[in-house]
């Protein structure tokens, strides 16, 4: 896991920069630099709107004594776009906004549910319960 992460820290950067100065080169620096803060600021007003609604999400389903599972997963889904919407570049701009539209969430939500579950089955994740 840790070799997947160092390579992914490693790798991602070196891609956005490049992606970077060619686009900077295609449509000139300061296009360029208005795109990255638009889509920061667009991202954010996406995260706070998809949190409010998870929030809310998450206090009806304990109001009724459920246990809100999949909004769970939808807030973190959501703290991550939003973490890396705040991250000048191309490509964790386009992964944040997948993760911030709730179409496009499922799929993240079905793997990171399917790999919970295989973690729990191989005994790396333990769940307490009173």
């Amino acid at each position: 896991m840790f070799r997947w992460l160092l390579l992914f820290i490693l790798i991602v950067p070196a891609l956005e920069i490049g992606l970077l100065i060619w686009a900077g080169n295609l449509v000139g620096p300061w296009w360029v630099i208005l795109l990255i803060i638009s889509t920061g600021v667009l991202g954010a007003w996406l995260a706070k709107q998809q949190g409010l609604e998870t929030i809310r999400n998450v206090q009806n389903s304990m109001s009724v004594g459920q246990v809100p599972q999949d909004a769970l997963l939808d807030g973190a889904c959501i703290l991550v776009g939003g973490a890396v919407l705040l991250t000048p570049g191309f490509i964790t701009d386009a992964v944040g906004f997948l993760l911030l539209v709730p179409a496009t969430r499922s799929p993240f939500k079905r793997i990171i549910r399917k790999t919970i579950t295989k973690m729990m089955n191989k005994g790396s994740v333990t769940i307490y319960r009173r």
